[in-house]
């Protein structure tokens, strides 16, 4: 089969189409042909070597993907050839042909739901998810402010919240970006390119603030969150690419809170919790992952510039097998 592999950490460059054996699945795996492989910003910055948990090289990125069982080993149950399904975890990476998983990280993927649209959910719904209500408790009600709610996983935040009952402000820095996360679900979306979005933001809320804040770029947007937190109101911090200076004081005056998290703290408990979710919310209909630009597999390199511009994505992108 055709797979991407690193040999060596470093640019876009690395990323190189090549062949490589078919995986062959053990006890408790399962060989999906992967139709879709989701791209995500967390995959450029391993492939620079700097991120903390490096994988051996060489390797295959990508953990997220849409296809379709293709074999099966021992002991698994919950799947057989054939069957749709999406991929959240793999153990030979998802820019690939076919990839090679435990049962547990394989998911049914209703007929309604395309592959590409099951290669945006393992990274970007699973952190927002995780984000949101694991980590962040948002209840039905609140006031919630998205930052880039038009990228990947902006537009799972805006879904998801949309179906528990949460009031959402999103900002995105065009009008394409202000459209897409308007569609999907938030009731108003602002221009974080301008300033004035901050005293809108407290215009909308009648001074109060919001409740919750899904922090996407917390170098640039963390010092200017803490003042419009409500009272006990909190900031989880998903994204940051680099350091950033906050007044201390914005948080304390506010009974605030600062949470950091990232998926790989994940638990086996907290995973199937959040993947029942997801499974729920395709099969009635009230998540439906937006799809930004997609690539063919050769052209990976070009896939990750994409999702690591300034300016952001629209939607997920995935690379087609």
């Amino acid at each position: 089969m055709k797979a991407i592999r690193v040999h060596q950490f470093g640019g876009p460059e690395e990323l190189r189409l090549e062949e490589v054996a078919d995986p062959k699945p053990g006890a408790g795996q399962v060989v999906v042909r992967l139709r879709a492989a989701g791209v995500n910003p967390v995959e450029a910055y391993v492939r620079l070597g700097g991120y903390g948990r490096n994988p051996q090289l060489p390797y295959t990125p990508g953990s997220d993907g849409g296809g379709e069982v293709l074999s099966v080993g021992a002991e698994v149950t919950k799947c057989k050839p054939g069957d749709r399904v999406y991929v959240a975890g793999s153990l030979t990476g998802t820019y690939a042909e076919q990839t090679l998983c435990t049962e547990a990280q394989v998911h049914p993927l209703p007929i309604k739901v395309s592959f590409a649209q099951g290669a945006a959910l393992g990274v970007p719904y699973g952190t927002a998810f995780r984000g949101l209500f694991q980590v962040g408790n948002v209840q039905p009600g609140e006031t919630l402010l998205v930052h880039g709610a038009s990228g990947a996983v902006g537009t799972a935040a805006v879904q998801l919240a949309r179906a528990r009952g949460v009031r959402i402000i999103g900002t995105a820095g065009s009008e394409r970006g202000k459209n897409l996360a308007l569609a999907n679900g938030a009731d108003y979306v602002l221009d974080h390119s301008n300033d004035a979005y901050l005293k809108q933001i407290m215009e909308l809320t009648n001074g109060r603030g919001v409740d919750i804040i899904i922090e996407l770029l917390a170098n640039k947007n963390l010092g200017k969150d803490l003042p419009l937190l409500a009272l006990k109101g909190r900031v989880v911090v998903i994204g940051s690419r680099g350091p950033v200076e906050i007044n201390a004081r914005d948080l304390m005056g506010r009974d605030g809170k600062i949470m950091g998290m990232t998926s790989f703290n994940t638990t086996p408990q907290e995973l199937a919790s959040i993947h029942a979710g997801l499974v729920a919310g395709l099969a009635t209909g009230t998540l439906c992952p937006a799809i930004g630009e997609e690539f063919a597999l050769a052209d990976a390199a070009k896939a990750h510039e994409v999702v690591m511009r300034p300016s952001g994505a629209y939607g997920k992108i995935v690379l087609k097998p």
